[in-house]
């Protein structure tokens, strides 16, 4: 006799029948639970990988029209094998470690490290005009959970080209403007460093009542989003100074062109 007829032909008032038939409806939905995580892991992980790329795109101005595309993931793929020709990860001296994918980088795991253990993914894009910019991952931490983006430099690797950023739980009206075009916006032209044959690290300000109209590191922080405009020049501050000797680097590389 199965287990399942013996069940049945129990006493369905006993505390027995009831702790047998909950616990193998318990395993019936929990192997059913599994099949299914398993079987949508492929289009999940295909969804994040997608969004992620969008993210990188959104940072040169490169993602419009995605929503529209009638296969999401054909135009996004193919718009971000246009513009991104070259993918590196390099460490806090500025040398590439070969052999570690940069798309595939965790940042929340790298930004757990000391800075001298971490591996840093950047994104070489080719605009249309063949201009290049260096695309810079950031992650950081907000006033309810994680806040991440991306920041694209032109080829001084100075000035900001675009940016973009997202969060998990900003509240909305709040520090969820971090993730507005209107917020995004100020940064462009936006200077990371002071001077020019000597470079001093300053990152970008998000100053709270305004930043001057003429501060070339400054932008606005967001009116009753305090923590979080903190948390993000925090997390541009830590995450771009990582990459100071590889800016430098390729710095030296180009004047010697």
């Amino acid at each position: 006799m199965s287990l399942l007829d013996k069940i049945k032909s129990m006493d369905r008032n006993s505390n027995t029948y009831t702790i047998m038939y909950s616990s193998v409806m318990v395993i019936v939905v929990a192997m059913l639970l599994a099949i299914a995580s398993t079987a949508l892991k492929p289009a999940q992980t295909k969804n994040i990988e997608t969004e992620k790329k969008i993210d990188i795109l959104r940072s040169i101005g490169k993602a419009d029209g995605v929503e529209q595309a009638a296969n999401k993931h054909a135009f996004v793929s193919e718009n971000f094998n246009k513009y991104i020709p070259e993918q590196a990860v390099v460490n806090s001296k500025g040398d590439t470690i070969t052999g570690v994918v940069a798309f595939n980088v965790d940042l929340k795991l790298e930004m757990s490290k000391p800075i001298e253990q971490r591996n840093l993914p950047v994104y070489k894009a080719k605009l249309d005009d063949g201009s290049i910019k260096y695309i810079i991952p950031l992650r950081g931490r907000g006033l309810w959970g994680p806040i991440w983006g991306y920041i694209a430099l032109n080829d001084d690797l100075n000035t900001i080209y675009g940016a973009t950023f997202a969060h998990q739980g900003e509240t909305p009206g709040l520090g969820a403007e971090i993730s507005t075009p209107e917020f995004q916006e100020q940064f462009k032209g936006k200077s990371i460093f002071q001077g020019d044959s000597i470079l001093t690290f300053t990152s970008v300000k998000v100053v709270k009542g305004g930043a001057a109209p003429n501060d070339p590191h400054g932008v606005d922080a967001i009116s009753g989003g305090t923590i979080t405009s903190k948390g993000l020049e925090s997390m541009l501050f830590d995450c771009l100074a990582a990459y100071q000797s590889y800016f430098q680097k390729v710095k030296n590389s180009i004047s010697h062109e």
